[in-house]
Formats: structure tokens, sequence, C-alpha cells
């Protein structure tokens, strides 16, 4: 059988499950948003101020961050776990987030003097943000890894480290309700940080437990 035809027949036979591959991903995401929320609302939970934190432009562009993120990564993990479906619009998406906190850290830099800059990117949170955003997310990768298996991704790495980026995504986003740490230079450093560990777990998740 040619590589085509069996990638064919893969995609054939993933859409014949009695669940379909789409409506899978919406039902991990909510069922990763359930154990996210448990994890964090266990531990740390919100900041005592986030009533006030919520009226400071600061504090809501952590969560544009992180939910464009996620809602990109979501987009491209759906396209890389079906054999043959177009991703490259949805890779395209994947660069809002970078741009979005290049920006942040522009604006940043122009309206904080300069010898504040290394305060404000070091924060007090460091430690915290490493250890809570990867324990967070820890959960929702390994659901999102599940349904990559219950697909057919071609490129398993890939789709690995994008289920990683969207678990990211998502425990990071429950995260910076606790941080106090809401300047963009912390948040592209440490959150970017922390992402990236769960991104490479992901990564060697889809190299040893998805491929096909």
């Amino acid at each position: 059988m040619r590589t085509e035809d069996l990638i064919k027949a893969l995609d054939a036979d993933a859409r014949s499950e009695a669940m379909p591959l789409g409506r899978a991903w919406w039902l991990a995401v909510g069922v990763a948003a359930v154990v996210a929320a448990a994890v964090f609302f266990t531990t740390i939970g919100p900041r005592p101020d986030i009533m006030l934190a919520m009226h400071t432009m600061r504090f809501l562009s952590k969560f544009v961050f992180t939910l464009a993120l996620a809602a990109s990564a979501f987009t491209l993990i759906g396209a890389l776990s079906r054999p043959g479906a177009a991703s490259r619009r949805a890779k395209l998406w994947m660069a809002a987030a970078p741009v979005l906190v290049v920006i942040a850290v522009m604006l940043e830099l122009f309206v904080v003097p300069e010898a504040d800059w290394g305060r404000r990117l070091v924060g007090s949170n460091s430690i915290i943000c490493m250890t809570f955003i990867p324990l967070i997310g820890i959960g929702p990768l390994a659901i999102f890894l599940s349904v990559l298996r219950y697909g057919a991704p071609t490129r398993p790495v890939l789709a690995g480290a994008v289920a990683g980026l969207l678990a990211g995504g998502l425990a990071a986003t429950f995260y910076a309700a606790h941080c106090t740490d809401d300047s963009p230079l912390f948040v592209a450093t440490w959150y970017t940080i922390a992402i990236t560990f769960l991104t490479a777990l992901g990564a060697l998740g889809g190299r040893f437990f998805v491929r096909w």
C-alpha cells in the first residue's frame, strides 16, 4: 500500500469513530480546563487583590497572551491530528501570541525607566511561575496526547509539541490569576520558560506515545 493510500485509510478510520475528532478535541479542552482549575484552586488559587488587579492593563494583558497562545495552538493541533489536513494558516496564527508579547514588552520599555527594567524582569515569583505552570499543565497535556492517539497525526513530534503549547497556554491562563508580577518583561521571560518545558515534554510524548 502506498503512503498516500495509508494516510487516506487512517483518515477515513478516524472519521468513522463513534465520536468525531473535532468533538473529541472540544471535550478534551473542557476536561483539561476542569483538571487545571482543580489543581489551581487546590494549590495556589487567585491572588488576594484580583478584583483590583482586573482594572489594570498589565494584569489583563497577561490573559491576552495566554489565551491567544491557547487558541492558536488549539486550531493548529486540530489540523495536525488529521492526516492531510491543511495547517498552513493555523501555523501562521501561532505567531499571534509572540507578536503580542513583543509589542507589550516594547511598550513597557518605553514607559518604564531603564533602572526598573531588571527588577520588573526578575520579579518576585519566578520560581513559583516555573513550578506551577508545568504542574497545572501536566494533566491537560496528558489529555491532549491521548486525543492525538485517537487521531492519526503524521508528524507526532510536532503535534506533541503543539499539545504542550496548548497545555501551557491553558495552565498559564490559570496561573496568571495568581501571579502578582504583571510586567510584560516578566511574562515574556518566565512564562515562556515554563511553557517551553511543557512544549518539550509534549514533543517527547509525541515521539514515544503518539507515533504510529
